[in-house]
């Protein structure tokens, strides 16, 4: 495909993608996505075969850039320090950091519209949402799990709902950020999941 190509495609799935998280995917036609960006329903059918090929691509690329970035905050935490604790802390608060430089409140995440409208898409869709989180869930526990062999716990904890409980409060913070328009809550969030992560693991000073 060439730069040109490339480049429209991406514009495509960007304004796609804008249109997606403010009003759900059954509120975006392909005619609107044209519309929105000049350009002809050739040039959108040479890149997307239907509504459902374009619905695919989008989520395909917003999975592979969170995990991307999920991998990259685990890596850089893991350059940062030896110790598997600060490690985790590090990688909560890149996020952390991430979402507190943001001027506006995070428009949404596409996995969880999608999750929402789940009657519209197919099984492969469906898919590609379960890996992610399935692999942040297994991510996660693995740290955990060594974190509780060098850190017995103070409190008792589960540590798989430990681990899921980062995906459901960042997944919870977008939602009421957004409702709310506070750009704060998400950062807020994140910090008192930190804290709760040094009470339960670190010792008593």
């Amino acid at each position: 495909m060439s730069r040109k190509g490339v480049e429209t495609r991406e514009k495509i799935l960007d304004a796609a993608q804008a249109m997606v998280l403010s009003r759900g995917f059954s509120g975006v036609s392909v005619d609107k996505v044209i519309e929105s960006l000049g350009v002809t329903k050739g040039a959108f059918f040479h890149h997307f075969k239907n509504k459902q090929d374009l619905a695919t691509a989008l989520i395909v690329r917003y999975a592979q850039a969170d995990m991307d970035y999920f991998n990259e905050a685990l890596a850089r935490g893991e350059r940062l320090s030896n110790d598997p604790l600060q490690q985790l802390l590090i990688f909560i608060g890149l996020y952390e950091e991430l979402f507190a430089g943001l001027a506006e409140p995070y428009p949404g995440c596409l996995l969880a519209t999608y999750i929402h409208e789940a009657q519209l898409f197919d099984e492969d869709v469906e898919n590609t949402i379960n890996n992610v989180f399935l692999t942040w869930r297994q991510e996660l526990l693995k740290r955990l799990k060594v974190i509780a062999a060098n850190y017995p716990a103070r409190r008792n904890v589960d540590l798989p709902s430990l681990a899921d409980e980062f995906i459901i409060l960042i997944e919870g913070a977008f939602l009421l950020s957004k409702s709310l328009r506070d750009v704060k809550i998400v950062p807020q969030q994140l910090r008192h999941y930190r804290t709760y992560l040094e009470m339960i693991f670190l010792p008593d000073v």
